[in-house]
């Protein structure tokens, strides 16, 4: 790996050591903390301070509030650390020959091809076109450009920037690569530094049509270690030739005050074409408030806003949510008679455990109903034997006659029967009963406007995890590894029982002649993985570690009321990139007016080559698995 030598700039991505790649490379790990959570006195009376000027600090305050559910979404949490996202949590960069590409009928959705990561995956279909569909990621791909901005590569200067890609063919095929800041591709423009804005990073992406074709897409724009942030919205416009061009950002809620920071954005449109309301865009996000004073934490409650010209403007940003300000990962969605619904997971100041709440405007926005529990939850603390950040955040969706449909994550027993947010399980309670419980997507449905819901069901069919690839024997006791940190060379079997499978990022979609998709990643396979003890540099492992158990997954589609369909084609093994500690916070599915779905998710199997990485050039090049986008289609 050759670094320029007058490179100074302060960079987190970027490996710290010069290095000639020669041979094998072994990778380091690590272990994600997953706090205690329960608002139950959210706001610290005493204790230490936090430098909320930088993500890091505001991330450390929340963490430090004792009792609190509420997170912000992993993204931002990836973003105020100092992992590079070239790292996988083991000894090799590589899956080996098991897992070297996305395999059809899958497609790999971006076009990068020198291993930027993309994840957190949002999908929108066109109302007047099922052939024209529009996706959005975090996307990484700036962090490997070979440019150069003076004497400065480009890729030092990068970070997770806001992606976007779209079809024209129903998603066989997919527009378009990102090299320079002068060919951005689909890349959003205007709100970080290599696209033009004013911004270190950008992402959270969601993205929504109108009734006229046009397509939004709203995600947040911020800086790593200065209060700067914001809530962004582009306006994307398709030409006669099938060509997407995006406009320039209208922001949102834009602050330079520590503390606030915006976060978890996402966005609906009322494409209903005899709504009174038609083509109105509603963008909710968190807005997390800290004390000036001593940096503590203070609430988290939704807003949301609202634009009648096409995203030119947008309205003052409204709170919504009463007296539940403990809140994180909401999700608008607007019915077909104009009224606007919006989901998130939160809870009062004294609530036991979360809520999935909901609350609703019949008047385009002006004015919001009273908040509504769906269901209490458990949050999940995350899936077993894996290392990546998880959240309870809903998805939903409204059906053409009205029925409204959400899903959600909630720990329960293993031999639970109702699915509803179990004191039992959750883990912020001292004595309770972890080991019994586990992660499952469960949905609810209301016929009437959501003033009633149907209880908690599960999305998927339980069963139990396969075992895969054991025996194998652990590493001979060295001075790296000792016996006692598990390299004793003992057989690893595989577990038993080998545990029920988990689910985790669920979502929804209605087709237009009613068929409801529930769809989610499954913790369906366990394999042995090796862990890492040292590394060298923040890419390179040097001491390998024992072998670990390490749950892998399957993308699952449930097309309701008639079965369940795996489209992976091979499981996706999440210790790749980011230390195996981020692979997105969601996932996403939609439905065209063909009826057709189209099924969303982050996938590690494709090889790729690393030439330029975060500043540095590795000479010679290395292969690595990474993070892509996949689509598959399927119905009706």
């Amino acid at each position: 790996m050759k670094t320029n030598r007058w490179f100074t700039r302060s960079n987190p991505l970027r490996p710290q050591l010069r290095i000639a790649i020669a041979g094998a490379l072994v990778v380091a790990s690590a272990a994600i903390a997953f706090v205690a959570v329960r608002p139950s006195s959210a706001v610290a009376q005493s204790g230490p301070t936090y430098n909320i000027n930088t993500l890091a600090g505001k991330v450390a305050s929340l963490k430090g509030t004792a009792g609190l559910a509420i997170r912000f979404s992993a993204f931002i949490e990836q973003e105020a650390g100092d992992i590079n996202p070239l790292t996988p949590d083991g000894p090799t960069l590589t899956n080996g020959g098991a897992g070297s590409s996305v395999l059809a009928p899958d497609v790999t959705v971006n076009q990068d091809t020198l291993a930027g990561p993309q994840n957190e995956t949002a999908i929108a279909v066109d109302p007047n076109n099922p052939n024209r569909i529009v996706a959005g990621a975090n996307d990484y791909v700036t962090i490997t450009w070979s440019c150069m901005v003076g004497t400065t590569p480009c890729s030092a200067l990068g970070d997770g920037y806001s992606g976007t890609y779209y079809s024209n063919d129903s998603g066989a095929t997919w527009c378009c690569t990102s090299s320079d800041p002068q060919h951005l591709g689909t890349l959003i423009p205007g709100v970080e530094h290599l696209t033009g804005g004013q911004y270190d990073a950008g992402g959270d992406p969601s993205v929504a049509f109108d009734s006229q074709g046009h397509v939004y897409y709203a995600g947040l724009g911020f800086d790593r270690t200065s209060p700067p942030n914001t809530v962004a919205v582009n306006k994307g416009t398709f030409d006669g030739t099938g060509k997407l061009t995006w406009g320039q950002p209208t922001f949102i809620n834009q602050t330079t005050a520590p503390s606030t920071l915006n976060d978890k954005s996402w966005i609906a449109v009322d494409a209903n074409p005899t709504s009174p309301f038609r083509d109105r865009i509603y963008v909710t996000w968190t807005r997390f408030v800290f004390s000036a004073g001593t940096g503590a934490y203070v609430q988290s409650p939704i807003a949301v806003a609202f634009s009648k010209d096409g995203g030119q403007t947008f309205s003052t940003p409204q709170l919504i949510v009463g007296n539940v300000l403990y809140g994180q990962g909401s999700r608008p969605v607007v019915g077909p008679d104009g009224t606007v619904y919006v989901f998130w997971d939160g809870s009062t100041r004294h609530a036991a455990l979360d809520s999935t709440y909901m609350v609703k405007s019949t008047d385009g926005g002006a004015t919001w109903s009273k908040p509504l529990s769906i269901s209490t939850l458990a949050d999940i603390p995350g899936l077993r034997d894996t290392a990546f950040r998880v959240n309870s955040y809903p998805a939903a969706a409204a059906a053409s006659n009205g029925d409204l449909y959400v899903t959600w994550n909630t720990e329960v027993k293993d031999t639970a029967t109702t699915f509803g947010g179990d004191p039992d399980c959750a883990s912020f309670i001292p004595g309770n009963h972890v080991s019994e419980c586990h992660s499952v997507a469960v949905y609810s449905k209301s016929t009437d406007g959501g003033a009633t819901w149907s209880a908690p069901a599960l999305d998927f069919t339980p069963g139990n995890r396969t075992a895969v690839d054991y025996p194998v024997t652990q590493p001979a006791p060295s001075a790296g590894c000792t016996a006692a940190q598990g390299c004793d060379g003992s057989i690893l079997t595989a577990p038993s029982p080998t545990g029920p499978v988990e689910d985790v990022f669920p979502a929804v979609t209605v087709a237009p002649n009613g068929t409801v998709y529930l769809a989610a990643y499954r913790g369906d396979v366990v394999a042995p993985w090796q862990s890492c003890l040292a590394f060298h540099t923040s890419v390179f492992c040097t001491t390998a570690g024992p072998y670990v158990n390490n749950t892998k997954l399957d993308y699952v589609v449930n097309k309701l009321g008639t079965g369940e369909s795996t489209q992976t084609t091979q499981p996706i093994n999440t210790r790749f990139q980011f230390r195996g500690g981020f692979i997105g916070d969601y996932t996403d599915i939609a439905t065209g007016s063909d009826n057709t779905y189209h099924a969303f998710w982050t996938d590690t199997n494709n090889t790729q080559t690393v030439d330029w990485w975060a500043g540095s050039e590795f000479v010679p090049n290395i292969r690595a698995n990474q993070q892509d986008v996949v689509i598959r289609s399927g119905g009706p």
